[in-house]
């Protein structure tokens, strides 16, 4: 028996309009353990090389581990991979929800898709049966309201729904899939290359059970980790979100700032930005210190509950709880890289992005690249459409964001991300900050040594959640005290045993940064929610 899998996997051929079901063995799924694995195995098995991202022949996979849909904190979770139309390389992205697990319920472990619909359409998976359906009166229209459409449609308002927004659909090379209008496959540009597929959506619903091999230990897992969260780093998590990085790495001199020009903003700016500050502030039911119970929200049986709900308004414009809220990386790249500090600017960018599905750290930071060529006089206002991309002026951030949200005017060149958009306009070359074509996300080597090899040497572009970050490594937090143990029970399992100074780049950070990448590789297909959390810790901590 295949214990934590469904023994299946959906092939969809968009071109001709089928569906078929393979039942891999036992030894497919030992070899291929799931998410990255198991994605990688399709796209080199039917992607021809060399070919376009946007060649109907790109597979794109959606493929889970054996965990998900267990009752464990962390492990709802779904990589996709195809060809990247951002890097050329390898696309591999994460996102978590409850689509995820849904999928899983539905009967299936990954779904692999080839081929493009001459129109728009969308998949219908439940219980172990799938169809394609039209999509045409989705085209164009946001994700929350696609969310409603198709819940209505279909006639269940527990179905989850994994899509592209209007930006995947224009193609823009930052556009990601959404689930629950604010989960994001963000990186690499999943969301265009599903686009390029007129494939719109993916509307799962299943009621079948994740059999583990020990029942027992899973619940056992499932209770412990609600037991060791009060009082743990990870509860800090729980309550100011990814957010509760700003502080930290403003603390430690490594918050990009005014794209990249330094590593803090002035005090009373990171403040206005802080996990600290969206808590008290704009989370929903702050007004009535209410927010743990209402702006908080949470993926499949997790107990975390990280994720951030924002209401409140942006000028005239509302804020709404469907769209989530900012997490670090959004706050970094629409606040610090942009200069900018008013942290409902902030929300509301978010919202957008969520709204058309964009990849907020690609998206941000060419804003921010922008902006950066505009002070040093690289573009003009006839250039930007007479808009004045200064640092620090949130109106001028949101009315090109908007632009290049809708693929209007200058937004249309900004779409291409910021080495596209400086190739095409064959200038800004000099303020780049991208690896493969890819922006490279709110980190800085300059403080975490070991993540400028990483971003250098990464196969799918910069990203900071293919290795260990530097402070786990610090002496002081390796060895940690008796009353809040270090990292050092983790680490020592894996060979690594000599901490060194934080922002040392030596053998044994090279060492650190090549195994902590190996067992990420293995994390991928079956995430660790210890992990995942751990690499947003502070770099000051």
């Amino acid at each position: 028996m295949l214990y934590g899998f469904a023994g299946q996997v959906l092939h969809v051929d968009l071109t001709e309009g089928q569906l078929t079901i393979e039942r891999p063995d036992e030894a497919f799924y030992r070899q291929y353990v799931g998410g990255s694995l198991m994605g990688l195995y399709y796209l080199w098995r039917n992607t021809p090389p060399g070919i376009d991202a946007f060649d109907p022949r790109n597979t794109l996979t959606f493929a889970l581990s054996p965990t998900t849909g267990l009752p464990i904190s962390g492990q709802s979770r779904c990589t996709a991979t195809c060809k990247s139309p951002t890097t050329q390389g390898v696309a591999d992205s994460q996102a978590g929800g409850f689509w995820p697990a849904e999928l899983k319920f539905a009967g299936f472990d990954a779904i692999v898709i080839r081929g493009a619909s001459p129109t728009p359409v969308y998949l219908w998976i439940h219980n172990g049966a799938a169809e394609l359906r039209d999509a045409t009166h989705l085209w164009g229209h946001f994700t929350h309201d696609v969310d409603t459409a198709l819940r209505a449609e279909l006639g269940d308002d527990k179905i989850e729904i994994a899509q592209i927004g209007p930006a995947g659909e224009k193609l823009s090379l930052f556009a990601a899939v959404m689930n629950m209008s604010n989960r994001a496959w963000g990186r690499t540009g999943i969301g265009a290359v599903m686009g390029s597929k007129n494939l719109k959506a993916i509307a799962v619903r299943g009621t079948q059970p994740v059999v583990p091999a020990d029942k027992r230990a899973i619940v056992a897992l499932s209770r412990g980790g609600a037991q060791r969260l009060p009082g743990s780093d990870v509860e800090a998590l729980g309550k100011y979100g990814t957010a509760d990085a700003v502080m930290g790495q403003q603390g430690a001199g490594g918050l990009p700032t005014r794209n990249w020009d330094s590593g803090v903003m002035s005090p009373a700016e990171a403040e206005a930005i802080s996990g600290e500050r969206l808590y008290l502030e704009l989370l929903r039911g702050a007004a009535d210190g209410a927010q743990d119970k209402l702006g908080r929200d949470t993926c499949y049986a997790c107990v975390v509950r990280c994720k951030r709900v924002v209401e409140a308004e942006y000028r005239d414009q509302a804020i709404v709880p469907e769209y989530g809220g900012p997490e670090y990386e959004t706050l970094a790249t629409f606040g610090s890289y942009c200069g900018v500090s008013d942290l409902r600017a902030i929300s509301y960018a978010n919202q957008l992005c969520n709204m058309y599905g964009v990849d907020s750290i690609s998206c941000g930071a060419t804003l921010a690249w922008a902006m950066a060529c505009y002070e040093k006089g690289v573009l003009t206002l006839s250039d930007t459409d007479g808009i004045a991309l200064n640092y620090g002026d949130a109106e001028a951030m949101i009315a090109m964001l908007e632009k290049t949200l809708k693929r209007e005017g200058f937004g249309d060149v900004l779409a291409e991300g910021s080495a596209g958009a400086a190739a095409r306009l064959g200038k800004g070359h000099e303020h780049l900050l991208t690896v493969k074509g890819q922006e490279i996300p709110a980190h800085m080597p300059h403080v975490k040594r070991s993540l400028g090899l990483i971003y250098a040497v990464n196969p799918f572009g910069a990203d900071h959640q293919s290795s260990e970050h530097d402070p786990m490594y610090h002496p002081k937090l390796y060895e940690g005290t008796p009353e809040a143990p270090g990292y050092k029970r983790y680490l020592a399992q894996i060979g690594l045993t000599t901490p060194t100074a934080p922002k040392a780049m030596n053998p044994e950070k090279v060492e650190f940064a090549l195994i902590t990448q190996y067992n990420y590789c293995l994390l991928y297909t079956s995430p660790s929610p210890r992990d995942r959390t751990r690499s947003r810790m502070p770099s000051s901590a």
